[in-house]
């Protein structure tokens, strides 16, 4: 399944990603890792445990809930943090809601995962982060790819990819003026495959969405959608179970299943490396329009 190169080639990402973490507890004062519950961030805290090992992780792990998660991402996150020994703080877009900061969507398609964009602003103000680590990768999708490991967003929390610093030879500048911050992405050269294929070897543990379950599911626009309470369905829509599996996980209104089998890492690997299709690909906030993730990374966005 996984040869001699294979992982060499995850050795040399792994040290890659823990030098860009050191680096960040190194340059900020006030770092903080954002934790979503899915694979990408749970590699990521997993790659900041053994960065600090034996000591705990130096900074906390910030979690936005939009109040539409997946039951199971929420109770794994918990295990998590716990397995972990790490502080973990969690801010809610209802209180964001509540106090007139956001208005929520109406409609068939409405979703709360945008309007985490100002839950997460004003916690990073509010808790003076100066540089967010997240799990973007850049073989997620196009505006991604355009990501350095060290992102700078203004004092609005906003992102310029035309106004980025260079970073030769692993040289990362963190210098910033008051009000401005850091997001800092250290598996950005990591591939679905490689994230899999290192969960994998390091027999680490996920949550029960990512493996093949009957769910009761909405078919809409190509894709299906968990029928959740959150989920505001049309008239002619009625739930069908089927046997799915979830390649990425946010909110349950606009994040879909996949038809899927895979019981095991294992299995997950050979589908993974059969799939023409991104992961992303399965995400209804990624298909409103051409540049819907760049345009809400430009607000401030994850």
């Amino acid at each position: 399944m996984i040869n001699s190169y294979s992982l060499t080639h995850l050795k040399e990402l792994e040290a890659e990603s823990i030098f860009v973490i050191r680096e960040v507890a190194a340059q900020f004062e006030r770092p903080a890792l954002l934790f979503s519950g899915g694979k990408d961030s749970i590699v990521l805290s997993h790659l900041a445990r053994k960065a600090f090992a034996p000591a705990k992780i130096p900074f906390p792990l910030l979690h936005i809930d939009t109040g539409h998660n997946f039951p199971e991402t929420l109770e794994y996150r918990d295990a998590w943090v716990d397995q972990l020994g790490a502080k973990l703080i969690v801010k809610y877009v209802q209180d964001s809601i509540d106090s007139g900061r956001v208005v929520e969507e109406k409609g068939f398609n409405a979703s709360r995962n945008a309007l985490q964009t100002v839950t997460l602003l004003d916690a990073l103000e509010e808790l003076k982060i100066d540089a967010a680590l997240g799990g973007a990768r850049r073989d997620e999708e196009k505006a991604r790819a355009k990501e350095r490991f060290f992102s700078h967003r203004d004092e609005f929390g906003q992102w310029d990819p035309k106004n980025q610093r260079p970073e030769l030879w692993n040289l990362f500048n963190g210098k910033k003026q008051i009000g401005e911050h850091f997001r800092v992405f250290p598996i950005s050269n990591w591939t679905e495959m490689d994230v899999w294929q290192y969960l994998y070897q390091e027999k680490i543990e996920l949550p029960s969405l990512y493996f093949t379950h009957q769910r009761q599911m909405i078919a809409r626009d190509g894709q299906l959608l968990y029928a959740s309470e959150a989920l505001n369905k049309r008239p002619d829509e009625v739930p069908v179970e089927y046997q799915v599996r979830f390649r990425t996980i946010g909110d349950m209104t606009c994040t879909g299943a996949v038809l899927s089998p895979a019981n095991s890492m294992e299995e997950i690997i050979q589908e993974v490396a059969a799939s023409r299709v991104t992961e992303r690909g399965t995400r209804a906030d990624d298909k409103r329009s051409e540049a819907a993730m760049e345009d809400r990374k430009k607000q401030g966005y994850f």
